[in-house]
Formats: structure tokens, sequence, C-alpha cells
């Protein structure tokens, strides 16, 4: 038998004022983008802003359906947005802001698995990683290096070739 650790280095801003004005203003795009968001069933509002390599912002808000699987989340409106009308644009930086309705958050919510599997096909046709900015309700962000970081066996065009 092998073992092999898996892991990454979790950046923790307690201050967002610590964060560049650059990932400042990202995370304000992301949060003021929880206003298109459509989450009548799950009340969770969630917002997302990606920095393209050419300095272009998109955005994109959770799209909700009482059919739940059919809506779809902030990371994947924005992701999909930048890929439609940047195509070939590397993306930089995603920020995803969860709005926080009663307080009941406490840290901030990382993608989901279909976003962390969306994300890892533009990681992986851009070759190179997309930087993340996670935040909850104006609280600490958290910073991951990757998408791979997220989703480390995450399947990718390898498998199918």
């Amino acid at each position: 038998m092998q073992k092999k650790h898996i892991g990454f280095d979790l950046n923790i801003y307690p201050d967002p004022a610590e964060l560049s004005g650059d990932d400042r203003a990202l995370l304000a795009a992301a949060r003021e983008a929880t206003s298109g968001s459509y989450s009548p069933y799950s009340k969770f509002p969630v917002g997302a802003a990606i920095e393209l390599a050419t300095g272009e912002v998109v955005i994109g808000s959770n799209q909700e359906n009482a059919s739940y699987p059919s809506g779809l989340c902030a990371e994947r409106v924005a992701v999909f947005q930048a890929g439609a009308r940047f195509p070939g644009t590397p993306v930089r930086t995603l920020a995803v802001y969860v709005g926080n309705p009663g307080g009941s958050l406490h840290k901030p919510a990382a993608p989901c698995g279909n976003c962390r599997q969306s994300l890892l096909e533009y990681e992986h046709r851009q070759e190179g990683p997309i930087r993340i900015l996670l935040q909850a309700g104006g609280g600490a962000v958290y910073e991951c290096p990757s998408i791979r970081a997220l989703l480390p066996l995450g399947f990718d065009p390898e498998f199918l070739s």
C-alpha cells in the first residue's frame, strides 16, 4: 500500500482590508452581482465575478428553478458567460460572494462539485490556475490557489484521450 497526502495552503484574511485594491474591487463586483440572484427557494443569494487576463470583469449570480437541478450556480453563470463572450481569454481570478441573510454563515461557502468540475475544465483549457476568493456577508476572505486545489482528483479531458 502507498499513501499520498493531498492538500493545499488556504490563505485566510480576517480583515478584507488586507487584500489588494484589485481583489477588494473584484469581491465588491461579486457582492453587487448578488442583486441579480434569483434564489426564492434557498434564500441563498450568490454572486460571482471573474477577472480575465485582459482585466475585463464578468459577473454572474445564481439562478434557481423550482425543479432544483435545473438552476445554475453563480460560478457557472459567470464562467460560461466569460467563455462565450471572450473565447480563449484566460481567467485570472474568481471571486464568490454569498449574501448572509440572518447572519447564519460563519465562513465563506466554497463552490459546489458541479462548479468545481466546470471550472476545472477552464483551468485545463488555459493550462494555468484560476485563483479563488471566497467571502460571506462581508466577513473573512478565503484565498485558494486554484480550482485543482479544491478538486485534486477531478475528471479532466486526459481521461478521454
